[in-house]
């Protein structure tokens, strides 16, 4: 028989479509219900920006704080320097000490926009406060000895490195090692009893709670959230031009509406419940419309995503200018709508362009993208290779070159 949380945060887990796994749920629960709890997700500072496919696990600590509990926002200072292989073909380039810094300042600008950090509220640590300290020969006496290789070669995020004959080198492999002994610290330093994460993360997690159940006999717990792709297929936060940014110097909010306008109508009403706060039965109403209304669904999506990072002003002007552009055409430009017969996909976008009628040739389309005149739905496209199909076009696609030649693409 399937446990039914009685704890809040479980619920809201539960009933928006957050979980995935989670190591013994009656327990955590039970811990929920006398409450507060400390939960903590690590952060490795590989970029200056968080991307889309982070938020799913900030709306987590976000709904976690809501509820009463205590967040942890862990930033890798440490375990940057040695790189997640979890599901990776390659290693990670390394970053100096200075790069590093500058990624965890730029991350920490989104989470102040989800998180509470005031007194007694969310805290931000760097776990590059125990790691860096470290003396090595202590290290594998204390810690080392309490982990199985044969153990660590079983876990997916290892075996399917090793399976495709990829090369893991030592440092990758000390990895998880280091991520176990974060959520130890993190237990000793500050009780934290819960770690969260995606699902690709299960193995360092449960490393986590078996050490620190060896060292110190404490029961603490793992949950994780699904690995999101979209309805058609492809992975969370992805765009033609790469990662969609959380941070607005790196991504405009306009852009950042835009990405959420164009959901496919399969994805609105699961994206309202994993990314709004709006109620479950609004979602799964706004989710279930069909034709144009499913687009005003949309436009609600945007705008309540974008408020929740940039504020309730920069979604309301991300609307306005959206819908000069789309429905009128935009100051001084033309917006003509083209249809493609579905069996005409998919198409490279110089055929595209062609097609639309944008440029007069092939080698023209190639001057433009050569040029960086072209975006799609406003991101830059520079890849003339870039293959176009149903997923990309979705319920509109805006092709434009320059500021006043747009054309809107749609299946027909």
């Amino acid at each position: 028989m399937t446990y039914r949380a009685k704890s809040e945060f479980l619920r809201i887990m539960v009933e928006r479509g957050y979980l995935a796994d989670c190591t013994d749920m009656q327990a955590l629960d039970e811990a929920l219900i006398e409450g507060p709890v400390t939960a903590y997700i690590g952060y490795d500072a590989t970029a200056a920006s968080l991307h889309v496919g982070h938020l799913l696990n900030i709306m987590m600590l976000r709904w976690f704080q809501k509820t009463g509990n205590r967040p942890i926002t862990l930033m890798g200072g440490g375990t940057t320097k040695v790189g997640d292989p979890s599901f990776r073909s390659d290693e990670r380039p390394l970053l100096d000490d200075a790069a590093i810094q500058r990624n965890i300042d730029g991350m920490g600008q989104v989470f102040a926009r989800y998180l509470d950090y005031g007194e007694a509220g969310a805290r931000m640590l760097n776990n590059a406060e125990w790691l860096d300290g470290l003396n090595y020969l202590d290290f594998l006496r204390d810690i080392g000895r309490h982990f199985s290789v044969n153990r660590m070669l079983s876990f997916e995020s290892v075996k399917s490195r090793l399976d495709r004959e990829q090369s893991l080198s030592f440092l990758e492999f000390n990895y998880m090692i280091l991520q176990a002994y974060d959520f130890l610290e993190l237990y000793r330093r500050y009780d934290c009893r819960l770690q969260m994460g995606g699902s690709d993360q299960w193995g360092n997690i449960v490393n986590g709670i078996d050490l620190t159940r060896r060292i110190l006999d404490r029961e603490i717990w793992g949950l994780t959230s699904p690995l999101l792709t979209t309805s058609d297929g492809r992975k969370m936060g992805k765009s033609a031009s790469g990662a969609t940014w959380l941070n607005g110097e790196m991504l405009s909010p306009y852009e950042f509406w835009q990405f959420w306008r164009n959901s496919t109508d399969a994805d609105v009403g699961r994206f309202l419940k994993l990314y709004t706060e709006l109620p479950v039965e609004e979602c799964d109403r706004l989710g279930a419309l069909q034709g144009s209304e499913i687009n005003e669904a949309k436009i609600i999506l945007a705008n309540h995503v974008t408020t929740l990072l940039h504020g309730a002003e920069a979604a309301a002007s991300a609307e306005a200018t959206a819908r000069e552009v789309f429905e009128q055409g935009g100051a001084g430009g033309d917006l003509e709508v083209v249809t493609i017969g579905a069996d005409a996909l998919p198409l490279s976008v110089v055929q595209l362009l062609a097609q639309t009628g944008i440029a007069a040739s092939g080698k023209e389309a190639k001057r433009l993208i050569a040029e960086g005149g072209l975006r799609l739905n406003n991101d830059a496209v520079g890849d003339p290779q870039l293959t176009v199909d149903a997923g990309l076009i979705g319920d509109g696609l805006k092709v434009s070159v320059g500021k006043k030649k747009h054309r809107m693409v749609k299946i027909g």
